[in-house]
């Protein structure tokens, strides 16, 4: 097995090397099934810009990915399909222009959308689009009034306290829900034959007696602000205008993410731009910017992954072996330095003392730090420190605002600090606990104590690491298990919260490591491998995929190899599986590794496959290649 991992190791490191730019960095497809495909056609097709090969381009991608039954899924074992996807999958292909109502296609499509409810019962965000695009009725009110912009963050529930991707995306929502904005064009398709039943609340808000409890606060708290109602209204309308602008990425985005531009758009058209203003205009372009080529169809990624990708690839490579002082590292260093943000972004409100010194997740955001991203960057600066005095420099801040973003709690958040007020999951919104709140969570906690463990002098007995691993041990599962927030899902976050320990002085003995360890063993498949569903952060426990996928196997594997200390027989079969499956080309290459919001949103990182495949065998030579191993 020795020469055949050490083969597997020298091919994906140069395949690695081979497919990093000019610039240093890794630029691998960030892959989100096909809402912002069908979004990008609805866009340019209401505003009237024609842009024909990137519109059918478009279109044929989201036709090539339907399903025989005429649904769209948001994954493999997603049962029948997704209404959701569906619904918005036939509303672009029609307005594209490229298929009518006719195509035996879009009459299964529709036929699916029916017999599942209809429109109806499609996501909020979804219903929003076809509301402002002139498909839906807007509903009388949005559960979260644009004055709660104006509350002072002394209040119980404040604008600050929604996460920043929340915030990216209910400012402008919030702003085009106060107009009822709509903009139907004469190529606008009619989606009435969608609906199954008359309605005049479509949206159907849910509310129970603490829901309505809330809202009543907070309105009774923003008619107590000074002015009168005009008054009051026309400044959230303005201030929300202001938060907007003053977020824009050098590319034109809102914060770099494709729904928060797409949403802004319409909420400046709303407001009274003309669709050729020069906000607008590079705010489509910056849209654009973000489309990659999968498969020779073009694809609108929600965002770019380029310093992540870039941070994981190049730590990878090290660990690999990769000499700190090869070009390939050395290139990538310079990169990350560079992209490392200078700028007080939105975590300043409850983070006030720290200074600016994180990495974000695109290669164009200036303003939305995140530890993840951080702390994956340092990794791969850490042996260029001694080599660089400005990249000593760039460490030193880049480990002061990690440690300075730690919880109350004792974890670590994804982009805010404290951003985790119970009252939010309240509010009416669907998926609210993916969008409105930012709290500590096993993977970004695990990473960060591994980072702290591994790579700083902090002493295994300071009180942060104490904290940090006090907050996994009381978040584990009864069956061993850890929930991972942006990952798939129980394995992704065991993964994390196990390394994590390990590096921060647990013993393999430790009970809670060793229940870790059997639930892997326990849910390992007969190949050999581990693969788990995107249902499992739905159903909120772990959900078997059924089939075995390599970054699952890799994640469970690098957990064992940190928490044995022989190789057993469980971590043998995992390694037999990579090195027989690699080459492999099926539907679990492909399968969703990562989530931004359960249910909605899933991402399929295309640099996965070679990253953490990559990291096991690395991690499992290293500790392993001086025993008996067969």
């Amino acid at each position: 097995m020795k020469p055949k991992v050490k083969e597997l190791t020298r091919q994906i490191v140069n395949q690695l090397k081979q497919t990093q730019t000019a610039n240093g960095s890794w630029d691998y497809p960030f892959e989100t099934g096909i809402s912002s495909d069908a979004y990008m056609i609805i866009l340019l097709r209401t505003l009237e810009i024609n842009d024909e090969d990137l519109i059918r381009g478009l279109a044929k991608r989201i036709m090539s990915r339907q399903e025989k039954n005429g649904a769209w899924k948001l994954f493999h074992d997603e049962d029948e399909g997704n209404v959701t996807a569906t619904v918005e999958a036939y509303y672009s292909l029609l307005y594209s222009g490229y298929y009518t109502k006719g195509d035996p296609r879009l009459q299964a499509a529709k036929k699916f959308i029916l017999a599942k409810g209809g429109i109806e019962q499609s996501h909020l965000l979804t219903k929003i689009i076809l509301a402002l695009t002139g498909q839906y009725r807007w509903p009388p009110f949005f559960p979260i009034p644009i004055e709660v912009i104006l509350l002072p963050l002394s209040f119980p529930i404040n604008f600050y306290d929604i996460s920043v991707f929340g915030r990216a995306n209910i400012i402008p929502i919030m702003i085009l829900s106060n107009k009822k904005y709509s903009k139907k064009t004469k190529r606008s398709p009619n989606l009435s034959d969608l609906f199954t039943f008359r309605s005049d609340d479509y949206f159907r808000w849910p509310e129970n007696r603490e829901t309505q409890k809330l809202c009543s606060m907070i309105k009774e708290e923003i008619t107590r602000l000074i002015g009168l109602p005009h008054a009051i209204h026309s400044l959230a309308v303005q201030r929300a205008k202001r938060y907007m602008l003053d977020h824009i990425e050098p590319d034109g985005t809102l914060y770099s993410y494709f729904s928060s531009t797409f949403f802004m758009i319409f909420a400046l058209l709303s407001l009274g731009y003309s669709k050729s203003d020069p906000v607008i205009l590079e705010a489509i372009n910056g849209l654009k910017g973000m489309k990659c080529l999968i498969k020779g169809h073009p694809h609108m990624q929600f965002t770019t992954a380029t310093v992540w990708n870039t941070a994981l690839i190049s730590y990878a490579l090290q660990e690999a072996g990769v000499s700190s002082s090869d070009s390939s590292i050395k290139k990538a260093g310079h990169y990350l330095a560079k992209r490392q943000q200078y700028k007080y972004g939105d975590w300043v409100f409850h983070n006030p003392q720290a200074l600016p010194g994180g990495w974000g997740f695109s290669d164009i955001n200036t303003m939305n730090p995140d530890v993840d991203d951080t702390t994956a960057s340092l990794r791969a600066l850490s042996h260029l420190v001694t080599l660089d005095p400005a990249i000593y420099q760039t460490w030193k801040k880049g480990v002061q605002w990690t440690t300075s973003m730690q919880n109350q709690d004792g974890g670590w958040p994804a982009f805010e600090k404290n951003v985790d007020k119970k009252l939010l999951n309240l509010l009416p919104i669907e998926g609210g606990r993916f969008l409105l709140t930012d709290p500590s969570s096993a993977d970004l906690t695990g990473r960060t104590l591994e980072f702290l463990g591994n790579y700083t002098n902090l002493r295994k007995n300071h009180r942060m690491i104490e904290r940090g691993i006090d907050w996994l041990l009381h978040h584990q599962e009864k069956d061993g298990s850890w929930y991972g927030r942006w990952g798939i899902c129980y394995i992704y976050g065991t993964w994390a919260a196990v390394t994590g320990m390990m590096a921060a002085g647990m013993k393999p003995q430790n009970p809670a490591i060793q229940k870790s360890v059997k639930w892997l063993y326990r849910i390992q498949n007969p190949d050999g491998g581990w693969g788990e569903s995107c249902k499992s952060d739905t159903k909120n426990t772990y959900i078997p995929l059924g089939a075995s996928t390599l970054t699952h196997t890799a994640w469970a594997l690098d957990a064992l190899i940190s928490a044995t200390e022989k190789p057993t027989k469980e971590i043998q079969a995992g390694i037999a599986y990579l090195l027989a499956s690699y080459t492999k080309k099926d539907w679990t290459i492909e399968y969703p590794a990562g989530q931004a919001m359960g249910g909605r949103f899933y991402i399929h990182y295309h640099s996965y496959q070679y990253i953490f495949p990559l990291l096991a065998l690395a991690h499992y030579r290293k500790k392993f290649e001086s025993s008996t191993v067969p």
